[in-house]
Order: C-alpha cells, then sequence, then structure tokens
C-alpha cells in the first residue's frame, strides 16, 4: 500500500511540473471594434440642419446621380467608389452625415469612415429618394 501512494504522489508531482512547465495559453486576439455610427431619418437630418449644426453632409452618389436626381443645398460630392483615397479631404472630428440614393451606399460609406477613425457618423436612411419625397428643398440643374 505504501508504494501505492508513494507511486501516485510521484505521478501527481510529475503531472503538476509538466502543467507548469507547458506554454501559457494565450488568448485569441480581441477583435478589431466594430464600426461605430447611428441612422437617422431624413426628418432628424433636416432638423439638425436647421438647427445650424455644423454638420457635413456627405453625397456618395455618382455624379451623374447627383446632377440628374438633385442633391441637397450645401453638400459634399465624393463618390463612394472616391471615398477611399479621399478620406483626406474629411475631418475627422467634424460631425458628417452620410448621404446616397436609399442609404445603402452611405452605410457603407460610415463602414468604411468609422473603420478610418471617425466617430460623429449617421447614415441618412432613405437617402435623397426620402429626403425628396418628404418635400424637403433639392438641389436640381
Amino acid at each position: 500500500m505504501h508504494a501505492l501512494l508513494r507511486l501516485t504522489l510521484l505521478l501527481a508531482a510529475a503531472l503538476l511540473f509538466v502543467a507548469c512547465g507547458a506554454a501559457p495559453q494565450t488568448a485569441a486576439p480581441a477583435a478589431p471594434p466594430r464600426a461605430s455610427y447611428t441612422t437617422i431619418s431624413v426628418s432628424e437630418l433636416k432638423a439638425r440642419m436647421d438647427a445650424g449644426e455644423d454638420l457635413l453632409v456627405l453625397d456618395v452618389r455618382s455624379p451623374e446621380e447627383y446632377t440628374q436626381d438633385g442633391h441637397i443645398a450645401g453638400a459634399t460630392l465624393i463618390p463612394l467608389p472616391e471615398l477611399p483615397q479621399r478620406m483626406g479631404e474629411l475631418d475627422p472630428d467634424q460631425p458628417i452625415a452620410c448621404f446616397c440614393r436609399s442609404g445603402n451606399r452611405s452605410r457603407t460609406a460610415c463602414d468604411q469612415l468609422a473603420q478610418a477613425g471617425f466617430t460623429q457618423l449617421v447614415n441618412v436612411d432613405g437617402g435623397i429618394r426620402a429626403w425628396d419625397a418628404a418635400g424637403y428643398p433639392v438641389v436640381r440643374p
């Protein structure tokens, strides 16, 4: 019996020694922070503009859409395919409302800008279609 106890203790000590000498387990790398922005309605955008908020309205449609379908007065046009190369034209500390035809490309623009470190972003749901349907002013040629 004494030999069995001695063997058990020796085996336990060996297992403990092996476990302590094993390479430390590393946690999986943390996922990068998710792009952060909110989505607002065209009426919320209009109210913010009417209140005089220092807000850049960033239109990410094509130049043809911007001209043919009209645009919001004072909007800055940077088509979505050009955005990665033209982000340097934007102030990362300024509130930006991303705008497109319906809200899909502007959501992508918000994702890209947030990944680049922009923090004051909103996606305008419904885009120029909703803006026009609400009867808000649209600049047309």
